[in-house]
């Protein structure tokens, strides 16, 4: 990002803003796009699992998002954490190596990107493809805890009287650490369904004084607070609390609530919101599939 000049500090966001006019667009869904292109993601590891088999092709999605026009790229950690790597059968420097190669792939995808970009003689449009050099963020992804046990509970937010925010922030510590370290633009902590997660990395990003902003993501079933029933208000309160957190929002929610979260949102923060909402359909844990809901294809307006 040296060439556009944007800090790695609080203002990154707020400066990358105003570089992008004032709206920036996120990509799309990584594991979806994975299955399109043939990976078989039936894992615990899920879209991490890429990683291990095929890294072009995280390489490859990348790149389709960001000739789509995509400004902002998440790496395919979200569900790539040092447990469920050594529960594999990797060593400890493996997992790490692991965790480092998610960064790394989105960073060569972006360096191709602008590659393509230089070598492009249209004027930023050319057979469907958007190549224009712009500003653009590679954002680390952090999955909650929920996510690594792979049960569902990321939906639910429900993990035990027995994790507390220290088990949390000792669970996500070196993890943390090792992704902030490969050189992403910022820290995205994704699908935060409860409280004491968010609490969690708030702490976690002071104790540890990492050189690089984050942004959290809450998900919500009901349109009023995170999925675990703690207050959306409260959660984002945690956010706006914490320097280093550059922007708050919600994410692998209904898009027909996510009108009223924005509104709810507004009113406890004054950082950049960012929304990336899923298709409408429901996650069944026992199943381990997305499932249609009856909503799924109302519109905003019709709900």
């Amino acid at each position: 990002m040296e060439a556009f000049n944007i800090p790695a500090t609080p203002s990154l966001m707020k400066e990358f803003l105003r570089q992008t006019g004032g709206v920036a667009v996120v990509d799309g869904g990584l594991a979806t796009e994975l299955e399109r292109h043939g990976a078989d993601l039936n894992d615990p590891l899920w879209s991490a699992k890429c990683l291990l088999t095929s890294p072009h092709l995280i390489r490859s999605v990348h790149l389709d998002y960001l000739e789509a026009g995509a400004d902002i790229i998440i790496t395919a950690s979200y569900q790539a954490t040092i447990q469920g790597f050594e529960a594999k059968g990797f060593s400890r420097e493996q997992s790490e190596s692991l965790l480092k190669k998610s960064v790394e792939t989105a960073l060569e995808a972006r360096q191709m990107y602008y590659e393509r970009c230089s070598k492009s003689s249209s004027d930023g449009i050319g057979d469907g493809k958007i190549l224009k050099k712009r500003p653009i963020l590679v954002a680390a992804s952090v999955g909650s805890y929920g996510a690594y046990l792979a049960d569902g509970s990321e939906y639910s937010g429900y993990y035990g009287d027995a994790v507390t925010v220290e088990v949390l922030k000792e669970f996500h510590r070196r993890r943390v650490q090792v992704l902030a370290g490969a050189g992403p633009d910022l820290i995205a902590f994704e699908t935060i369904p409860n409280k004491i997660e968010a609490q969690a990395y708030a702490e976690l990003l002071e104790e540890e004084h990492l050189k690089i902003p984050a942004w959290f993501t809450f998900n919500s079933k009901d349109g009023v607070n995170v999925v675990s029933g703690d207050s959306l208000l409260q959660c984002t309160s945690i956010a706006e609390s914490c320097k280093q957190v550059v922007a708050v929002g919600i994410n692998c929610t209904p898009p027909r609530f996510i009108h009223d979260l924005i509104l709810a949102i507004k009113k406890v923060t004054t950082k950049p919101i960012v929304i990336y909402p899923n298709s409408g359909e429901r996650y069944d844990a026992d199943r381990k599939e997305w499932v249609v809901s009856l909503y799924s294809f109302f519109s905003l307006d019709d709900t």
